[in-house]
């Protein structure tokens, strides 16, 4: 009995483990060159971190630049022209459930920002975000200088992190709801406020990250073309993440481990606050002129719609990694990281939304006559709609596909009407 339940474990094991590799070698999946996204003391905490947890080495990169982003502060930044690019960002990682280990790596991140930034770890870290009345309320300015004055908040660095990503987008939906407005405003500039006189606080200088989870299922089905196309979903990185071992008994890192790290962090975070504007050094800012044009070309879809601050990002990007390594110029290994990132990033989104333009209606319809090499009626395509789309709007996407060059058009003789067979090129 003992031996047929030893075989049984091992025997379950091993259909685990190839079922987890089957899964991270799955076609289309994006690959991190960390060899080179791996740089400096962000790269060295990365290092640390991976063999101790189940989590993705995305979803521990992704959430250590967030981290690092917010912990420097609004006092470095890359200017340009009348802008100003700082180094907080958002990101969501994208992966099943709880097997995506989200979580996890969120944990571990956080306890070595503890260790780097007591302060930012216990006064800077909420989640529940809801409203943007409440985002503003969390970074306010003081009301007033009396004794019964709300006298607002000092650190104006602000990490929220969503466990719960879906739960956001749904709220964003309601009627009335502004906190899409104000998630923008903050990652554009920092100073928040709401015109009316129900709400009269205001926030100056806010300096704010997102760091969401969410499923695949639940972001292609809350994200809608309004949210995709106003800018909200290309202020944020998206990563797809995924277990990557499996650890029993989870890691064994301890603080001192991390101690080394944390003090180059602590250093770092404190040195940027005596900088400014921080611009390319001479090797980097060729290798900008390479990339810049492809960068800022632009995609179709939703997946152009999430990608389109493409320049914006890798620039936030590689200034966050300079300031870790105390550079007051951003180098070119400094820009190559930041280019491996988003190129992480940019493949998440290929791989979550594919060709899908956030309309409901084409992207059904582009799906069903995917899936049927022999072509669709006009009734069958209705009915894959279920039959709720008027004619004249199925009409019009399909005319829109076809002189897209994507789908085409056959006239099939009957003894009735003359019947469409639509078939995808």
């Amino acid at each position: 009995m003992v031996d047929a339940a030893r075989n049984y474990v091992d025997d379950l094991a091993s259909k685990r483990l190839d079922a987890l590799k089957e899964d991270v070698s799955e076609q289309g999946w994006p690959v991190l060159e960390k060899e080179i996204a791996y740089h400096g003391v962000i790269g060295d905490l990365a290092r640390l971190i991976e063999p101790e947890t189940e989590s993705d080495p995305a979803a521990i990169l992704f959430q250590i630049l967030a981290f690092a982003g917010c912990c420097l502060g609004r006092y470095a930044f890359y200017p340009v022209e009348g802008d100003r690019h700082y180094t907080n960002l958002n990101i969501v990682l994208v992966g099943q459930s709880s097997k995506g280990r989200k979580g996890t790596s969120l944990g571990q991140v956080r306890r070595a920002f503890n260790l780097a930034d007591r302060q930012f770890a216990d006064d800077c870290i909420q989640s529940g975000l809801s409203s943007g009345e409440g985002l503003i309320w969390a970074v306010r300015d003081a009301s007033g200088d009396g004794p019964d004055d709300d006298h607002g908040v000092f650190d104006k660095r602000l990490l929220v992190a969503e466990s719960e990503f879906a739960g956001l987008l749904r709220v964003m939906q309601r009627e009335g709801n502004i906190v899409s407005r104000i998630i923008r405003d903050a990652w554009d500039r920092g100073d928040l406020g709401v015109m009316t006189k129900k709400c009269p606080t205001k926030a100056t200088g806010a300096h704010i990250s997102i760091v969401g989870h969410i499923t695949s299922d639940e972001l292609r089905r809350y994200l809608d073309r309004t949210e995709a196309a106003n800018g909200f979903a290309n202020r944020f990185l998206f990563a797809v993440v995924k277990r990557s071992k499996c650890l029993p008994f989870g890691g064994n890192l301890e603080d001192t481990d991390i101690q080394p790290i944390a003090k180059a962090m602590s250093d770092a975070i404190r040195n940027a606050k005596n900088l400014a504007a921080v611009s390319f050094d001479n090797d980097a800012r060729e290798q900008w002129k390479k990339v810049y044009p492809e960068l800022s070309e632009g995609s179709p879809g939703l997946h152009g719609c999430v990608t389109g601050r493409a320049e914006a990002q890798v620039v936030r990007i590689a200034l966050i990694y300079a300031l870790m390594d105390q550079e007051n110029k951003i180098g070119v290994d400094h820009l190559l990281a930041a280019l491996a990132v988003w190129d992480y990033a940019n493949e998440s989104a290929k791989y979550i939304f594919g060709d899908a333009t956030g309309d409901p209606a084409r992207d059904t319809i582009v799906a069903n006559l995917k899936a049927s090499p022999r072509g669709l009626t006009r009734s069958q395509i209705s009915g894959a709609l279920g039959r709720h789309i008027k004619a004249d709007r199925i009409d019009r996407t399909l005319a829109e596909l076809k002189s897209e060059g994507l789908a085409d058009c056959e006239t099939e003789v009957t003894e009735g009407r003359p019947k469409e067979i639509w078939t995808w090129k």
